[in-house]
């Protein structure tokens, strides 16, 4: 894609961050500048003035209330750069549009951070004094501890603490707080034998710190979420790409006209209370003013929630919210649609962006109803798929849930629901629906439920996807890989958990069982006996050569031959003596043959046969998978 203004870039060698690691910045002529400066200006500015702005809110800092991910040594390392004079990186801000007002007036948009937070929160927590949240949504301070006469910096600890050495907090020194006269006589008298000259240059150069200069680049309001993550893109020389959802969020946080502060941190808060229930304790010292809010009341049942087969992240959330309540599936959408965007006119208006702060808002509390979360959950386990290690896509699940949001909103009957939400996901993960680019399928597949045609429409996708050739041909060959956890596989375990099936060889553990409570991944021609005979690891790892076995029967197989140990297990049922496993009779042995796919034939296989055995027991699970979908 063509990016205005970034042809013909210079490059230069700066700290991001990544706490001091390497990174290209744009270094731009003067006539660039003039060429893009409709869409973008750089211009350098003393960090005194970005605290500045940060402080009166000119500019936002949209991760301000999410965790502070440095360790407290990057923060060190950037305060060692800026004393050294050594370039510390851009800080890029996008501009909010201006948007008129009921009243006919303009409201003049703020800057949003959106690359240089780690920094900038570093900045303050360092030399401004200010709290950072943790990673328990905890707020703790950073202090940064000065030796004058060596001239380093270090993270307070109780050694430094009490080495006189060493000045304590640089942060009262460097705004001004304590003064340098009174400062420097009270260093000297404790320390009498350092030199006073020395001492006064280096605390003076520790309050240049705030004169040393920082890039920002400042990017118009007017260009689009591509444009901007080109640019972000070509600064980091890492490829950290931004996605959609991170510019959505900045947008949601910097916006408190409309709550949007509260909104982000409800998304925040409710995707760490789903991996983490007793933060809900912690949420009540933490930030007792939200706990008073009704999104935390909406919430409050993930304290008593364990269950992890569907744990979104706050871009699942916003995404299923987004696509369920406003019909569309790009996420740039949204950015627009929050700014008051009017897709007609191409102005902005706060009505608009009113407008749809509540309908996100609405929408993300219809995602955390405890109804609807575990209804939807439910519809999943009775899919089979009963494990978040079963479901490759998370995507595929996102899509699911806006089905089954939609389709209750449509007043669907809830039968009807469940089946179309099972059908819907699993074709998903049967095709790798939403592998490729996931919100052009959104887009295109939300518009069909919208319409109140869902169950046509999904009878279309069938019939297009789900062909006799993809039965017959493409799931077969798509169980050629040497890979367990492939999503083929998968389904394949998702058609036993529904169908009931025993593990291998068992006669009263079922394959549900052994994968809720770790059985063991089996190779039915043993890996050692296989390896044995030169067989490739590409070769005996093959999927069709797995099923689920207790760790007892595995162990005891072992590595011999199959021919080996189905006479011995023929013999077990003939003596009705059990040996492996419970199984204790022929037709049991035969049954539990069928439930796993296996041909009879296993049963007297030479060694040259496993080719053959692997093509036979391919055709049988996708069997087993197409009948497994057809009664969803």
């Amino acid at each position: 894609m063509a990016t205005p203004g970034l042809d013909g870039l210079a490059t230069q060698r700066v700290l991001n961050d990544n706490g001091g690691i390497p990174i290209q910045f744009l270094s731009l002529s003067r006539s660039h500048v003039m060429e893009s400066a409709a869409k973008y200006s750089v211009n350098s500015h003393m960090i005194e003035n970005l605290l500045s702005w940060v402080t009166s809110g000119e500019i936002a800092i949209p991760e301000i209330q999410r965790p502070f991910v440095w360790d407290a040594t990057k923060v060190r390392d950037l305060m060692d750069s800026l004393y050294k004079g050594y370039p510390v990186g851009y800080i890029i801000a996008w501009k909010n549009p201006n948007v008129r007002l009921k009243d006919g007036s303009l409201s003049q948009g703020k800057k949003v951070l959106i690359d240089g937070q780690q920094r900038i929160t570093a900045l303050t927590a360092a030399l401004l004094g200010r709290s950072v949240v943790n990673s328990d949504y905890r707020p703790v301070n950073i202090r940064i501890a000065f030796h004058p006469i060596e001239q380093k910096f270090e993270v307070l600890n109780p050694a430094i603490e009490k080495d006189v050495h060493w000045l304590t907090d640089i942060a009262p020194i460097v705004t001004g707080e304590q003064s340098l006269i009174r400062l420097v006589k009270q260093y000297c008298q404790t320390n009498s034998e350092v030199d006073e000259e020395l001492v006064e240059r280096s605390v003076e150069n520790l309050r240049q710190i705030l004169k040393k200069q920082v890039g920002l680049i400042d990017l118009s309001d007017d260009l689009d979420i591509e444009t901007v993550t080109e640019v972000f893109i070509r600064i980091n020389s890492k490829g950290v790409v931004l996605s959609q959802a991170d510019f959505a969020m900045s947008k949601i946080a910097a916006n408190e006209r409309y709550q949007g502060h509260v909104i982000r941190k409800c998304i925040d808060y409710f995707c760490h209370m789903a991996i983490a229930p007793e933060f809900h304790l912690q949420l009540k010292e933490v930030d007792p003013a939200f706990t008073k809010t009704p999104y935390f009341a909406k919430m409050a049942w993930l304290k008593d929630e364990n269950d992890d087969l569907y744990d979104p992240d706050y871009s699942d959330l916003l995404r299923v919210a987004f696509t369920t309540e406003f019909e569309r599936g790009r996420l740039s959408d949204l950015v627009s649609l929050l700014s008051g965007r009017n897709f007609e006119t191409r102005t902005f208006d706060d009505a608009i962006a009113e407008d749809s702060f509540k309908r996100l808002d609405a929408s993300i509390m219809n995602f955390m109803s405890e109804t609807n979360f575990k209804r939807f959950v439910m519809i999943v386990r009775s899919a089979g798929l009963i494990a978040s290690s079963m479901i490759r896509s998370q995507n595929a699940l996102n899509f699911a849930y806006i089905v089954y949001l939609k389709l209750r909103s449509l007043k669907v009957p809830p039968a009807r629901i469940e089946r179309a939400v099972r059908r819907w996901l699993v074709l998903s993960l049967l095709t790798g629906r939403y592998s490729g680019s996931p919100e052009a399928r959104f887009d295109t597949d939300i518009r069909n439920i919208a319409v109140g045609r869902f169950e046509k429409y999904l009878d279309d996708v069938e019939k297009a996807d789900l062909s006799d050739a993809f039965w017959n041909a493409s799931i077969i060959q798509a169980l050629s890989t040497s890979a367990n956890y492939n999503q083929i596989f998968n389904l394949f375990l998702a058609a036993q958990v529904r169908g009931g099936d025993k593990g291998f060889l068992s006669r009263d553990i079922s394959v549900a069982d052994l994968i809720v409570y770790k059985g063991d991944i089996h190779h039915i021609f043993p890996k050692e006996y296989l390896k044995a005979r030169q067989v490739k690891k590409a070769e005996y790892n093959q999927s069709a050569n797995y099923v689920y076995a207790q760790s007892e029967i595995n162990i005891k197989i072992g590595a011999r031959a199959p021919r080996t140990y189905f006479a011995e297990i023929k013999k077990q049922c003939e003596a009705r003596e059990a040996v492996y496993g419970g199984i204790d009779s022929i037709d049991d042995l035969r049954a539990n043959l069928r439930d796993n796919c296996i041909p009879d034939t296993v049963l007297d296989m030479a060694d040259g046969d496993y080719p053959r055995f692997l093509e036979d027991r391919r055709i049988l699970m996708a069997a087993k998978i197409r009948n497994y979908y057809k009664g969803l």
